[in-house]
């Protein structure tokens, strides 16, 4: 308890979080839909997939405390707190992922006149169908600073070709030349033949803090496929990085299919790609020019909704199926092949309703519901006191013990995993009031059974705790079974419940067995409840207790007398 608060106050979160329903929000309820023939698109990986793209994208409205989650075979929920802006969360959460391939100008750290960053470098393996592979970025050479920014982008866009891919200008194997990185001081000006777009989208490059989630959102809304852009991403050790992209040279929709597997000769996770025809093309176009490159100019950029998810490297001419390997594990090299293959997909969504809480209305249902486990609290401990006593007090303290520990551990996993506490959850705290006051009552009627027995208090405690402790396990099992059950099989609120069911049946048995069972062993050392008195609610004679069991005492002979045996009792 003490370490449990103590943690509570340190973390600066002393109040459990609110869900929509308490706190006021927003609620969108989107239904996925497929084009004609392609109705198979509709399936659970796929609306997982879904799932975590909206999440991204709501988050990177500054919302971190937004709900997505499936409801059904096709609709997805949105629950987003108050202070968001209404119709900018619904055209982000609306709309279709968009997935384009952008080859790479230039990559730096995350954060404006920042230290230098790792430029990603990666490993290939050649795949059997496929002249090369792909490399997943690793970290290696450092890259410019935001001083030397300005000229490396001003000479990569001077290139023939920089509305597209830029001049070859070495190995893919060697390191970046001096003249994509030079060496410079003071802050970046234009040069005379940068027009006035590149030196807008040069200082867009250089101010840009990848760090902040909302410069992230704004550096990738209204962007084309055919803009040279800035764009933010995670390097391989998961570090924010920012690159200059060029115009897209792939879609999402040229992707055939994309697979996490594992490489047979390495025995590394990698990610599969394989694109269609018309992909195919495009893709053996654009990766021909890049091998030519020097880093980190021999990079595409995988971009999901104007934020880098992967900028592998290309080694050599590629075709219609591709490899990325790198330093994935299972999770990771999932991820990106569900995201690959995501923007392939004939799979989009309508918005079926919209829907705003008030935290007004939800304070008054909250009130209402408090003041119904006011009257249902009161009433368990009426009968507790009417009908056990003295051990009332016990069952009190318990009860107190249980309320505190279900608050601190609710305020603590509000930031820890996002619990939210609404209508639900509070309606199964209150539910948890009966569980946990029966499991008091199965060990208060073993010690009276004891009593009545003829024992006295302290070996009744002793003898009926592991036959109540038995009957605890049990009942405390099946609520926790159902509660494990509701949670799995049902989603939205309804889950609310049964996490909170759940939790506070767990807690029971921590409190029953940690605080209840060794109070009562303590208690029964005092001479109140050691010795029954009539309010104790272990007084003998009141529960019925027969008289112990006792053999006649034999008088001890007197010295000398034959045959004369002492009495003792039995």
């Amino acid at each position: 308890m003490v370490a449990l608060t103590g943690g509570m106050f340190w973390s600066g979160h002393t109040t459990p979080r609110l869900g929509i329903d308490l706190a006021g929000g927003t609620s969108i309820t989107l239904k996925a839909k497929a084009e004609p023939g392609q109705e198979s698109a509709v399936n659970e990986t796929n609306m997982n997939t879904a799932v975590g793209i909206i999440e991204r994208r709501v988050n990177g409205l500054g919302v971190s405390e937004a709900e997505v989650q499936t409801q059904g075979r096709e609709n997805i929920i949105v629950n987003i707190p108050k202070g968001t802006n209404e119709k900018q969360a619904r055209e982000q959460v609306g709309t279709t992922a968009q997935l384009y391939f952008r080859p790479v100008l230039t990559v730096a750290a995350a954060a404006p006149e920042a230290a230098p960053t790792a430029t990603p470098s990666g490993s290939a393996t050649p795949k059997p169908s496929a002249s090369a592979s792909v490399g997943e970025k690793k970290p290696a050479t450092p890259t410019a600073t935001a001083s030397t920014q300005g000229r490396a982008l001003s000479e990569a866009l001077k290139a023939p070709n920089a509305t597209g891919t830029p001049t070859p200008t070495g190995s893919a194997s060697g390191t970046p030349k001096t003249s994509a990185t030079p060496k410079a001081t003071g802050t970046p000006q234009p040069t005379p033949s940068a027009d006035a777009a590149t030196a807008a989208l040069q200082q867009k490059f250089t101010t840009l803090n990848c760090l902040d989630p909302k410069q992230r959102t704004a550096a990738a809304a209204g962007t084309k496929p055919t803009d040279t852009i800035v764009a933010c991403g995670k390097n391989a050790i998961g570090q924010w990085e920012k690159y200059i992209l060029g115009p897209a040279e792939v879609e999402g929709r040229d992707v055939d299919d994309a697979k996490a597997a594992i490489d047979q000769q390495t025995g590394q996770w990698i990610v599969d790609m394989e694109f269609t025809d018309a992909g195919s093309k495009k893709f053996q176009s654009i990766t021909s020019k890049l091998s030519q490159q020097a880093e980190p100019q021999n990079q595409f950029a995988i971009v999901l909704d104007g934020e880098v998810v992967s900028a592998p490297r290309v080694q050599t001419t590629l075709s219609a199926n591709a490899q990325i390997s790198g330093s994935f594990n299972q999770q990771s090299a999932q991820d990106l092949g569900n995201i690959l293959a995501y923007g392939a997909l004939p799979l989009s969504f309508d918005t079926q309703s919209v829907d705003t809480v008030t935290a007004a209305l939800g304070g008054e249902q909250l009130e209402a519901g408090l003041i119904a486990g006011a009257i249902g609290l009161g009433l368990v401990i009426v009968y507790l006191v009417v009908y056990y006593r003295g051990l009332s007090f016990i069952a009190i303290l318990s009860l107190g013990v249980s309320a505190l520990l279900t608050y601190v551990i609710m305020a603590l996993l509000g930031p820890a995993i996002g619990f939210a506490l609404n209508l639900p959850a509070v309606c199964g705290a209150i539910v948890a009031i009966g569980i946990t006051a029966d499991s008091f009552i199965v060990y208060f009627e073993r010690i009276r059974d004891e009593i009545r027995e003829g024992r006295t208090l302290r070996p009744a405690v002793e003898r009926a705790w592991p036959r109540a402790r038995r009957t605890i396990l049990v009942s405390d099992f099946v609520s926790f079974l159902a509660a494990a059950v509701l949670f799995i099989v049902t989603v939205g609120k309804v889950q609310g419940f049964a996490f909170t069911l759940g939790l506070t049946t767990l807690l029971d048995v921590v409190v029953v067995f940690l605080f209840t069972k060794p109070v009562m062993t303590l208690l029964a050392r005092t001479k109140f409840f050691g010795n029954g008195h009539k309010l104790s609610g272990l007084d003998p004679k009141s529960l019925g207790a027969k008289p112990p069991l006792r053999r006649a005492r034999r008088t001890a002979p007197a010295a000398g007398a034959a045959g004369a045996v002492e009495p003792k009792e039995a």
